[in-house]
């Protein structure tokens, strides 16, 4: 292959990632290197107009002007033909670009020559390439066969163009239409971190410092202090705010999947995969990885996971090419990640590299002055969504909610005063404008007796039969337990750091499953 031949840099040109107008300016560059012509156009058919893309030997203003073939009989001539068309130097038909001449007058720079051809794909003419020179005759040595090449290349050439920006301004809207979504998505979800307290201000001021930095940030709590708030508190004010965060949730990855969920895949790599597909990584290239739970990702995994971390390549399931990716990573995990490095189910070069800057998120009890402001902001969303008149929290029901400990932290107060509020507004008399303490749940109000009980004198203690006593404990605690998440048995069993098959054993003998 010879690559000096004008005709073969345009046909490689094809497979090339290059803007439209330089894709056109090296065409016409060609164009006059096979064929003496002091001007070339390059014009698209366009809804029955002819629109020049490119000009070479005229002003660029022309590029500004649309061209109706029924007004430029030369070019309706062209348009018309499957094969290229030749104009004599004393054809009556007006040259269209006679006009555009520096000096029209001057007969010395009337075009002497000109010739087009038609650019047709697929049956349908999309578009024309006219050639003019000076000299008459200076066409006679172009045979019809190579302007019939030079047409071909020129319609794949404006083919290429088209398609490629079609699909530029189809993945340019798709990533406007993720950003809108995702904005929407935060504000529906909350977008904002509430409480006045000592631990909420200085955790705020980590978030605000951390958030513009590409660092790893390991986001650290219990179950329901809003780990994945702080999440997206951490992609919104960071530089990659307009890309997308990729949420995977590793606690709920089957091992024999997780891999693949990841990191991707490659067609028949395994049962099932009919066809590639991208995993979480390069979903979230350019943006943010979010991986919540990470505590519970399998030690089958973390190898690979630390790889893409240190070197920001992924290899898809079944493939031995290498993916490189940028994406942020931000990990979160309820459990104590160096106590489980020291029991072995945790790699500690993975932990490390989680954990260049640490988050620690306050458990609700050790800022209870915040549930005031909680709970303002939760009626408010609350009353939206029932459609009734805005709820408050009156001073013993609020007096109750700071005396309890809340094992399930914020979210377990958003849900409370979800069901307290429903109580509030379908009241049978009146609704209420507030919520009281008997719109509580029940283990509220025992709580708030238990704490406003006077101790018995030792003369007048009572005691049970000790494993009545247990029982009865061991009942409650778990009832408290899935209480504060939701009926999750696996959260519970978490919480009272017990295997869930031994949690579910247990509940079935006191009755309560």
């Amino acid at each position: 292959m010879n690559h000096d031949d004008p005709l073969v840099q345009v046909a490689l040109d094809l497979s090339q990632s290059l803007p439209s107008d330089a894709r056109y300016s090296r065409l016409l560059d060609a164009v006059r290197k096979l064929v003496p012509c002091a001007v070339a156009v390059l014009f698209r058919f366009d809804h029955g107009t002819l629109v020049p893309l490119a000009v070479d030997g005229l002003p660029e203003n022309l590029l500004k002007n649309r061209f109706v073939p029924g007004e430029h009989p030369r070019l309706a001539a062209i348009l018309g033909s499957r094969r290229p068309i030749r104009f004599a130097a004393d054809d009556p038909l007006p040259d269209p670009f006679d006009a555009w001449l520096r000096d029209p007058e001057d007969r010395s720079h009337r075009v002497h020559a000109c010739m087009g051809c038609g650019l047709w794909l697929e049956n349908r003419v999309v578009g024309l390439l006219t050639m003019d020179a000076l000299e008459e005759g200076a066409f006679d040595g172009i045979s019809n066969m190579q302007l019939e090449r030079i047409a071909a290349l020129a319609a794949a050439t404006m083919q290429t163009a088209t398609l490629i920006d079609r699909l530029e301004q189809k993945v340019e809207k798709n990533q406007r239409v993720a950003v809108e979504l995702q904005r929407d998505s935060f504000h529906r979800e909350g977008s904002l971190l509430i409480g006045e307290s000592a631990a909420i201000q200085t955790l705020k001021r980590e978030i605000n410092m951390v958030a513009a930095s590409d660092l790893p940030v390991l986001i650290l709590g219990e179950t329901g202090t809003g780990k994945e708030l702080v999440a997206r508190l951490l992609h919104m004010g960071s530089p990659r705010s307009e890309q997308a965060m990729v949420h995977v949730n590793c606690a709920a990855l089957p091992e024999s999947i997780a891999e693949s969920e990841l990191f991707g895949h490659v067609k028949g790599s395994f049962t099932g995969a009919s066809q590639d597909r991208m995993g979480k990584f390069e979903l979230a290239d350019g943006g943010t990885l979010f991986l919540d739970e990470v505590g519970e990702l399998p030690l089958s995994i973390q190898a690979s996971m630390l790889r893409a971390l240190q070197s920001g390549e992924i290899q898809r399931v079944g493939s031995d090419r290498t993916h490189r990716v940028n994406a942020r990573v931000i990990a979160a995990t309820n459990r104590d990640l160096s106590r489980e490095v020291k029991q072995g189910r945790f790699r500690a070069d993975l932990y490390h590299r989680l954990s260049v800057y640490p988050l620690q998120i306050p458990p609700l009890r050790d800022r209870k002055d915040d549930i005031v402001f909680l709970s303002d902001y939760f009626l408010g969303q609350i009353s939206l969504k029932l459609g009734v008149r805005s709820l408050r929290l009156d001073k013993e029901a609020l007096q109750i909610l700071q005396n309890y400990d809340w094992p399930g932290n914020v979210r377990e107060l958003e849900h409370s005063l979800t069901r307290a509020a429903l109580r509030a507004s379908r009241a049978t008399d009146k609704p209420a404008s507030h919520v009281r303490a008997e719109h509580l749940d029940g283990i509220f109000n025992q709580s708030a007796a238990d704490h406003a009980s006077p101790q018995k004198s030792k003369g007048q203690e009572s005691f049970e039969p000790l494993m009545e006593a247990v029982l009865a404990f061991q009942k409650k605690e778990i009832l408290r337990a899935l209480q504060a998440v939701d009926g999750n048995w696996a959260a519970a069993a978490r919480l009272l750091g017990m295997h869930r098959s031994n949690l579910h054993r247990l509940a079935q003998r006191l009755g309560i499953k």
